[in-house]
Order: C-alpha cells, then structure tokens, then sequence
C-alpha cells in the first residue's frame, strides 16, 4: 500500500526508518508547511523514493491508500477535515488532540465521514504485550495494579517554542509521554472509575503544565491502583505496569516480561529494550511503529479496525481529563463525569 506523510519533526525519522523496513507499504508523498523541511527530509532518506507535496490539498487529490498525520495537535483539525472530505483514512500520532473535547470532536468526524482512523500507541505493539495478554488469564481476578513512568527530559527539550504548554500540546507528563503506558494500561486492565490524582510542576523545569503526576485508581471491575509518572527522574528509567492477580503477578519493563504464580514458578519472557525514558526522546526502535502501519494497512486491505481505533484511544484521554480534574479541585473524580 501506498501512504503520505504530513509532519516532519522529531518523531518523522522514526516513521521513515518503520516505512524503509516495511515489505508491505511504501511512502509515496511527504508534507511540511517549510519546503525547507521537505526538502531536508527527502535528501536524508532517498532510498524511500518518496516525493514532496506542496500542500494537504495535493495529497487528499493523490492515489495514496492512506495518510500519516504526525503534526502537533494543534495542527490537527484543518488536515483532517481535508482528508476526511477526500475520503482518505487516517493514522495519526499521539495524541488525537489536546483536550477530551476536541479528540472527540475529530473522531466523530472521521466515523461520520466514513473514514477509518487508527492512533500511533505503540507500545501495544510490542511482541511482549501479546505474551502477557496469552499469559494474563491464568492468573486470575485483577486485584492491584501499579504503573511508574519515571523518565527524564533535560530543560532544554521544553525550550522548543510550544513544548508542554496547552495550546500546541494540551499538557505535560501525562498527555506528551505517560500516554503510552497509560493506554496499555487501559488495554490490560479495563477502565479506570475513579481517581484521586495530585498534579504539579517540579523545579527541575520550567515549562506551563505538569511534569510530575501521582495518583490512585479505582478500576471498575474493582481492583485498586497506583500511578506515578514523570520527566524529571534523571535520568530516566524505564517505564513498568505491575499487575497484581489472585494466582500471582506480571510485570511488564519495556520489552520484558517477569511472571512470580503463587505456586512457587517464575518465568521471564522477552528482552530489554529502550523506549524513550531519558533525555534522548527518540532512542527507541522504529519496529514497533512499523507494526502499527502495518496493522492499519492490513485491517484497510481486511475490512476491520486497526490496532487502536480512534474511539478506543478516547479511554486514555478520559483518563487523563480526569486525573487532570482531580489534581485542580483536589477531590475524588469518577471518569464518567469528564
């Protein structure tokens, strides 16, 4: 399949070395609002024999199967309607937008378009997520879940005009990076009811929103959790999801996988990887991106939704609404009333 890439910042090498590994999709269009970037960024991968396209107009008019959307989320809105007009699917960068609202607001319009739209959550993708979720049953009732993110950005990544503020990214900590494990929290556990959340700015950064988060978590089907991200633990470890079952628990680092069953047998599946904790955002593998795009090409060419549809990835921005809500007001907030 054939697909065009619109925004080409940081995360666009990490997409060009997913599509340049690809046996299944080829990258036909790329697009910057700077001919000066598109031009930089065709010089640097000329092995994907991709062109440049002036404006998103060029690329709705074109034959491309599908669009990669990786611009800024305030950025957003104006492309997707041209491609949902065009009739073009779509699989966009997290997040879907900067507020609950606004990411509703573009997935009802994609799902009233009759467009599909997939969201970049990587971390589902990798090989040892599909070795828990074989494994997760046999372990019972979910009683206690634990989730540390606690990983490291220098100031100088949020000198970058925008960065961590809530007109370009909608927030900090939770929205820019803990996202991820969030989402693949959600993904294993079920939804969160409630939360009690304290949000803040430490004095390692100067920036507008958090950079620090802790918080409780009342799922729904009853178990207890904790949560507890950052970007101002130098210098960045990785990310884990503990899961705490009737039989025993799984926890889940990166790309490992470590098993403890109340009858006395362990197992360790997987290998270490990184995945972006510290100050290099970028130092992870581009296989699980590939993954991603493959997936979303293969459910186009099957008919049924991609790894994470739009609407799915919704539940991790409830979330994140209301710890958000909670850390204002200082109250318990039940996700339901975000």
């Amino acid at each position: 399949m054939k697909c065009a890439l619109i925004g080409l910042g940081m995360v666009s090498k990490t997409y060009a070395d997913a599509i340049e590994n690809s046996e299944s999709v080829d990258l036909s269009l790329v697009h910057a609002r700077s001919s000066d970037s598109r031009r930089a960024f065709l010089d640097a991968f000329p092995g994907l024999g991709a062109k440049e396209a002036a404006s998103v107009e060029e690329i709705a008019a074109s034959d491309v199967d599908f669009v990669i959307v990786t611009t800024p989320p305030n950025a957003r809105e104006a492309i997707v309607r041209k491609l949902v007009a065009a009739g073009k699917p779509i699989l966009m960068e997290k997040p879907v937008e900067r507020t609950l609202e606004a990411a509703t607001g573009l997935v009802t319009l994609c799902e009233e378009g009759g467009v599909p739209l997939g969201i970049v959550l990587q971390h589902r993708a990798r090989p040892v997520v599909a070795d828990l979720r074989a494994r997760l049953d046999a372990l019972g009732p979910l009683h206690m879940v634990e989730v540390n993110i606690p990983w490291w950005r220098p100031q100088a990544y949020y000198n970058e005009p925008g960065r961590g503020t809530y007109e370009r990214d909608g927030g900090g900590v939770m929205i820019s990076q803990a996202i991820h494990t969030m989402d693949l929290m959600l993904s294993l556990t079920g939804p969160v009811a409630e939360v009690n959340a304290m949000t803040a700015t430490t004095a390692q950064h100067s920036m507008e929103s958090e950079d620090f988060v802790t918080a409780g978590l009342r799922f729904a089907g009853g178990a207890l959790g904790s949560l507890f991200a950052t970007t101002a633990s130098f210098p960045g470890r990785g990310e884990t999801i503990t899961l705490h079952c009737a039989k025993g628990s799984a926890r889940l680092e990166a790309g490992m996988l470590e098993m403890h069953r109340h009858d006395g047998t362990s197992e360790m599946v997987g290998q270490a990887v990184t995945s972006g904790a510290g100050a290099d955002p970028m130092a992870f593998t581009s296989d699980w991106h590939r993954w991603v795009i493959e997936d979303f090409a293969a459910a186009l060419a099957e008919g049924r939704p991609p790894m994470v549809p739009g609407r799915a990835a919704l539940e991790v921005h409830r979330l994140i609404a209301a710890l958000e809500r909670a850390g204002a007001e200082g109250r318990t907030v039940t996700v339901d009333e975000v």
